[in-house]
């Protein structure tokens, strides 16, 4: 059918657009992840979203769209923690590692998946390299106490050629809030996502009360689902959708700052072993978060376990 049509609703400028249902969300998603439309038609979807801006009924129709067509993780009980990773590091280092291996120990089934976007940032595939773990080639149920790192393009080949479109365009899509919201398990997962700015908090959350989603929002490092090293944000859990906070955000730095290396994978890595082999502190960020996602885990289980007795 084309979706030309959408175009012509979501294209009319900020002022003129109008939003599409859920369902009609989901179709044009679903068209562009089957390649069922041309590249100018790709590019124009994804010109004219950035223009108006997803709504959440819109962001929850790609999020329908995505799911159906994701590779997903066999569901073997217990919920997965799972951290998106698709801005890397910048200005600080990447340490979505450290909160993944940190959870893991603690006995968590760790899923972290995510692919590079920007050329100029060190992506987390790079850390993970370097302390030895190999990403993921097919999907594969993931049990108490494991991690796992799944480039996007196992899970879809089409969402992660929907990424690059960034590269062509120079500017983000839909696809680029659509990771760090979706569920790439077939059970229970907890999702941590993480914003940059306060209009995509807002819309995550928004997004997330809708869909019934079991998660925690945090402003992350640099965009990463990681709570920056230096200072605690504000976090916030949501239970099949409805939303508290768990975790004030801290006015200012640290009273005492992490010794933190540059963001190269390498030193990256080697700080990372420090943390774990305890001859560095766990940056008190960190571990409140870690705290606040075992916290959520331990509470699903035993609700889950409550509706089976």
């Amino acid at each position: 059918m084309g979706i030309s049509h959408y175009i012509k609703d979501i294209g009319r400028g900020k002022e003129g657009a109008r939003s599409l249902t859920r369902e009609q969300a989901a179709d044009l998603l679903g068209q562009v992840l089957d390649g069922a439309v041309s590249d100018l038609e790709v590019g124009g979807f994804c010109l004219a979203m950035r223009i108006k801006g997803e709504t959440p009924q819109e962001m929850a129709g790609f999020l329908d769209a995505a799911h159906a067509r994701l590779l997903r993780l066999p569901d073997i009980g217990p919920a997965t923690v799972v951290l998106p990773s698709y801005n890397g590091a910048r200005k600080l280092p990447v340490l979505t590692p450290l909160l993944a291996l940190l959870l893991a120990r603690q006995g968590a089934a760790v899923l972290v998946h995510g692919t590079a976007t920007e050329d100029k940032r060190v992506p987390v595939d790079q850390v993970f390299a370097e302390l030895g773990i190999k990403p993921a080639r097919q999907v594969a149920a993931l049990p108490a106490g494991e991690l796992a790192f799944v480039p996007t393009e196992v899970l879809s080949v089409s969402l992660k050629r929907l990424l690059d479109v960034r590269r062509a365009v120079g500017l983000r899509n839909p696809a680029h809030s659509l990771v760090k919201l979706m569920n790439p398990c077939a059970g229970q997962a907890f999702i941590v996502g993480s914003y940059t700015h306060p209009e995509y908090a807002s819309s995550m959350a928004a997004t997330w009360t809708l869909t019934g989603a079991h998660a925690l929002l945090l402003r992350g490092t640099e965009g990463e689902p990681v709570a920056d090293a230096r200072r605690t944000p504000r976090m916030e859990v949501f239970r099949d959708g409805r939303r508290s906070e768990v975790q004030t955000a801290h006015e200012g730095p640290l009273a005492h700052l992490p010794s933190l290396p540059s963001t190269d994978a390498i030193q990256t890595a080697a700080y990372i072993r420090a943390v774990l082999d305890g001859t560095q502190p766990v940056p008190t960020p960190i571990a409140l978060q870690v705290e606040h996602i075992l916290r959520e885990l331990h509470h699903h289980e035993s609700a889950a376990h409550a509706i089976a007795v």
